[in-house]
């Protein structure tokens, strides 16, 4: 179970959009004359005529399922799992409808409420996307309804609005943090991208607290992201990277036969510092001859035997 959560000017344009449609049916309603759109429309305006400076005063959220669970769904448990969400988000004691629609495969209802209830105070929407999806995470494992995997399978271009900035911002830190090694790292390479970058400090320090990150004039927290994207979460991503990187060993990635002829065409130039801390570099592998080296448990006689056994032999023109 997901939420997809829309702040919006027009009753009008929602209502219609909602029931102007053969596939389209009022579920539930509290507050409006639910049997005509426009007599919906027409209620909803009134009551945010209390709170005329309010512009988004239209709520919509879209609740929508997994086409997994829909055999464990009913139309009566879609209505009361609505209900139960609306009691949980906080939005009460106002006008909504909620409109089923059967024009997809995967099953999802409506739910449009006026944010000006029912003595003219304003509904908030303080925090709503991450609440919501705290909320529909719980509802989902305790109903026990399917789990969706991440975002990898979310269908990117079906999404608008703030979904589609989001997960652009998601596709951009998952690519970066998988090689940045450094903030200015990613500051740089999210700039390429149009994604500006903000940090929160704690008051009068120069302590990093939080993360955000805007694109196209919007602003989300790193969490809101992904949880992976908050700042300590990224910062110990970033050291990880730096770990990984200094343990690198140093490669060449030509072919082995290419690098050998240019050993041999240029042998001196090839023992170079970056093969030393390895012990043996490219030539001394390729070209030096290993000789073992004397036993250091060797006696002093015996190295002053052999030596003697090799004047001696020399002095008889025998060669070695």
């Amino acid at each position: 179970m997901i939420a997809k959560l829309i702040v919006g000017k027009s009753f009008g344009g929602c209502v219609r959009y909602l029931l102007e449609r053969e596939q389209s049916k009022v579920l539930d309603s509290a507050g409006v004359r639910d049997y005509d759109t426009k007599t919906i429309i027409a209620d909803l305006n009134a009551q945010r005529k209390m709170r005329p400076q309010l512009g988004n005063a239209v709520g919509h959220t879209v609740l929508s399922w997994s086409n997994e669970d829909r055999a464990k769904l009913t139309v009566e448990k879609m209505e009361q799992h609505a209900r139960e969400y609306m009691e949980k988000m906080g939005i009460k004691n106002t006008q909504y409808v909620t409109v089923l629609h059967s024009d997809k495969e995967h099953p999802h209802l409506h739910i449009v409420y006026n944010r000006v209830d029912n003595d003219g105070n304003t509904i908030s929407n303080f925090n709503h996307w991450h609440k919501s999806r705290k909320i529909c995470r719980e509802m989902t494992e305790h109903y026990g309804y399917h789990l969706g995997k991440g975002k990898a399978k979310v269908n990117r271009q079906a999404l608008k609005g703030n979904d589609r900035l989001r997960y652009a911002i998601h596709d951009a830190l998952k690519d970066i943090m998988a090689k940045a090694t450094s903030w200015k790292q990613v500051e740089t390479m999210l700039a390429r991208q149009g994604i500006g970058i903000h940090y929160k400090y704690r008051s009068g320090t120069n302590e990093v607290q939080g993360i955000s990150f805007e694109k196209d004039n919007v602003k989300f927290k790193g969490s809101a992201i992904d949880r992976k994207f908050s700042f300590a979460n990224m910062e110990k991503q970033l050291n990880e990277n730096r770990a990984m990187e200094a343990t690198q060993p140093i490669t060449d990635s030509r072919p082995l036969a290419e690098q050998i002829r240019e050993v041999l065409q240029h042998p001196q130039e090839q023992r170079s510092q970056a093969y030393e801390p390895q012990g043996w570099g490219l030539l001394d592998a390729l070209l030096d001859t290993y000789t073992p080296p004397e036993p250091e448990s060797m006696s002093d006689a015996e190295r002053r035997r052999r030596k003697r056994k090799k004047q001696e032999a020399q002095s008889r023109g025998i060669s070695r």
